[in-house]
């Protein structure tokens, strides 16, 4: 018995407590995920409605679990024998992330209560699964070991696959839901592949464990662990839409519900990059001689090839401007990886810059997505041409949608988008990376042609053709949930354009410790 007692009190206790403010942004959104699913199947078909408000109350929950975190840092799941190795880190980084995603997460479930009941969709699974997708993205930025980053990533991609093809009976939404799934599933085998090298050189998933590890790695192993980090940037370069891994997204965002491209827009971006800061920033600073350079070169391609595709989209074509704002979001994508590549050249304090431009980012483009669905409702071919004299019927969201458009640009009014624009420029600058600040100098111009392009053609005369009964019926009264993703879109960048160095001390965690 005494011998016992000995061995008892020298072993560490295996059982520890759980920290559940910490993880209540994700276990409210998952909990009511769950509820909605089970609540469906006891919901007479006239009330299915109601099942959509209780996502949005959820969101909103989990969105206000954020406020208690904003204080300091919290995390749990942590080895006993290794109190700083955790699997769960509620850090400033994570709360500004998880906010991102989760107020982006509430506005999709805005637009989609109308989209669920015009379309038709299956309520029940459709905010299931969104919910679910949301709880994933939400867990990512807190996770600290690479197996929770790559489960947390594919919960939040594989509802998303669901959600993409729930147009029952559309050729398009099928089809771009298979390539999205397909495409998605190899490059996270890649991504396991990579994890599975990484592990097999510093026999840890843990981040921070497996950085020490890779600052001595032995001779014979250093091609295996060089292969691991580059292997396991793939997934998450998938999730951005980083060039060569974006081909899914034009015909993803077209087959799409719209409150969903809108979604994969963003959400699934802020995916993407908080894995590949985390992997990157955190886990691999040892090898950032192979990680820079590469996250570099990602940013030149995708910028370029983005714009490039966003200029050639014609006016006049069905589903012309959603597959503008796909390519746009490709563009906006090499723009949020210069900060990244930035990293591994100077200061850790360069991330800040890409979480400055993902917030500003989320606001306006959801909103240009809110106006798109609002649109959608008279216009269903989503076509640039549709937005010609759109001023003339509903000035508001003319005005709204051009400010939108003109805060992508970075010009003013749009204070935010410029004032992004230039952190991001600095950051390459500062780290030395001056080809790749003049290659987005040039990226920026190009862009300005569409975005202007687009902007003009609010507030031209509308053609003759369109004074009848069509433009009549998109004088009607918009659904109060589309008009307050509207507002609440444009009113923040409204305050941001007012305020721009509000972000950046968002960014940076500045605003949480004061």
């Amino acid at each position: 018995m005494t011998a016992l007692t000995v061995l008892a009190a020298e072993t560490p206790s295996l059982v520890q407590s759980v920290d559940w403010l910490a993880i209540a942004p994700v276990v409210i959104t998952a909990v009511v995920g769950l509820a909605v699913l089970v609540a469906d199947l006891f919901t007479a078909e006239r009330h299915k409605p109601v099942l959509g408000w209780i996502s949005v109350a959820g969101l909103a929950a989990a969105t206000a679990t954020l406020l208690p975190l904003r204080t300091g840092d919290r995390s749990t799941f942590c080895l006993t024998a290794d109190p700083e190795a955790c699997s769960y880190v509620a850090d400033h980084f994570t709360v500004v992330v998880q906010f991102l995603v989760l107020a982006g997460a509430l506005l999709t479930a805005l637009l989609s209560v109308t989209a669920v009941r015009d379309t038709r969709m299956p309520a029940g699974e459709f905010w299931f699964l969104l919910l679910s997708s949301a709880a994933g993205a939400a867990l990512l930025p807190a996770s600290r070991d690479l197996a929770t980053l790559i489960v947390a990533l594919e919960v939040a991609s594989l509802p998303a696959f669901a959600l993409v093809g729930m147009r029952r009976g559309d050729r398009l939404s099928s089809e771009a839901a298979l390539k999205f799934f397909l495409s998605s599933v190899t490059a996270t085998a890649v991504s396991l592949m990579g994890v599975s090298f990484v592990y097999a050189v510093t026999g840890s998933l843990h981040l921070t464990q497996v950085a020490d590890r890779l600052e001595d790695v032995p001779g014979q192993l250093d091609t295996l662990a060089m292969a691991g980090v580059a292997l396991t940037l793939v997934g998450f370069a998938f999730k951005t839409a980083a060039v060569p891994f974006h081909f899914w997204v034009p015909d993803t965002y077209v087959g799409a519900p719209l409150p969903i491209a809108g979604y994969l827009s963003v959400i699934g971006k802020a995916v993407g990059f908080t894995g590949l800061i985390l992997v990157t920033v955190i886990a691999f600073p040892a090898y950032s001689q192979i990680w820079g350079p590469a996250v570099a070169v990602l940013a030149a391609l995708t910028m370029t090839l983005g714009n490039a595709a966003a200029v050639r989209q014609s006016a006049d074509l069905p589903n012309s401007a959603v597959r503008l704002l796909a390519w746009s979001s490709v563009g906006q994508a090499g723009y949020l990886l210069v900060p990244i590549a930035a990293a591994a050249y100077s200061e850790r304090d360069q991330i800040g810059s890409t979480l400055a431009y993902a917030l500003m980012y989320a606001a306006v483009n959801l909103g240009a997505f809110a106006v798109a669905a609002l649109v959608a409702r008279t216009k269903p071919l989503h076509r640039i041409s549709d937005y010609r004299g759109l001023y003339a019927e509903r000035p508001l969201a003319a005005l709204s949608l051009a400010f939108f458009l003109l805060c992508l640009a970075g010009l003013p009014p749009g204070i935010i988008g410029l004032f992004a624009k230039v952190t991001v420029f600095q950051s390459a600058v500062d780290a030395g990376l001056g080809w790749l600040a003049v290659l987005m100098a040039v990226n920026v111009v190009v862009a300005l042609y569409y975005y202007l392009r687009w902007t003009a053609l609010l507030f031209r005369g509308p053609e003759g053709a369109e004074g009848g009964p069509e433009a009549a019926g998109a004088r009607t009264k918009a659904p109060w949930p589309v008009a307050a993703a509207i507002v609440a879109t444009a009113i923040t960048a409204l305050v941001l354009s007012g305020a721009p160095q509000l972000v950046l001390r968002v960014a940076s965690g500045s605003l949480f410790t004061q």
